[in-house]
């Protein structure tokens, strides 16, 4: 195209060079001439225009093509991360019902160890028994058990709660029978204990069955 150019130029001047030509004629070709320039310019500056057009679109082809690669790239770890902290729940979750069905099986085994040695006291006692007719020894033993039995107990909380004289609490006390108080100090108050009750580290486990005076 600006060979082109170059030639219209040249035809121009060489119309000029010429002699025969009139001022009019040479007004005229510098017309004609300046016209197919302003075409060809025009014809240029719309090539460029398209060829600007067709790169822009290329490039926001290429952004839009990009961002949705982000888009996937960021959806795929939001997933990978879900799936993730799913697993280590549901494994969490497994672990806890786990231990929560072991401590169920195995809540009274402190317990339990800890009665072991006075169930062999009792077997001893029980040998003896049969073998001696000692009535002091005898006694001193089933004392001794006694006292190891609660000292058990109290090393886990429970203990023996005191009612005989104490005013009937029904929350506490189980009422068996009523009977007529000794004196006017013990009416409304325990006279005597059937069973005692007991306590489990200020709740009660067991109520006290009692007579109380009336």
């Amino acid at each position: 195209m600006a060979k082109g150019l170059r030639s219209d130029r040249m035809r121009i001047k060489s119309l000029f060079k010429s002699k025969n030509m009139s001022e009019e004629q040479k007004n005229a070709a510098e017309e004609t001439a300046n016209e197919e320039n302003l075409e060809q310019s025009t014809d240029v500056d719309h090539e460029e225009n398209d060829d600007k057009s067709a790169t822009t679109e290329e490039k926001e082809s290429t952004s839009e093509l990009s961002d949705l690669e982000k888009k996937d790239l960021e959806i795929q770890a939001l997933n990978d991360k879900y799936l993730r902290l799913y697993s280590e729940f549901d494994n969490f979750r497994r672990r806890t019902q786990k231990e929560k069905l072991e401590l169920y099986e195995t809540a009274g085994e402190d317990i339990f160890k800890s009665l072991l040695p006075v169930m062999d006291d009792f077997e001893r006692a029980k040998k003896s028994m049969d073998e001696s007719q000692d009535y002091k020894s005898l006694k001193e033993g089933v004392d001794l058990i006694y006292n190891k039995l609660k000292g058990v107990f109290k090393a886990n909380g429970a203990v023996a709660m005191d009612s005989i004289g104490e005013e009937f609490d029904s929350e506490i006390h189980e009422a068996i029978t009523q009977i007529p108080a000794p004196d006017k100090k013990m009416k409304g108050k325990v006279v005597d204990e059937i069973e005692k009750g007991y306590k489990l580290k200020d709740k009660v486990i067991r109520f006290a069955k009692v007579v109380v005076g009336q």
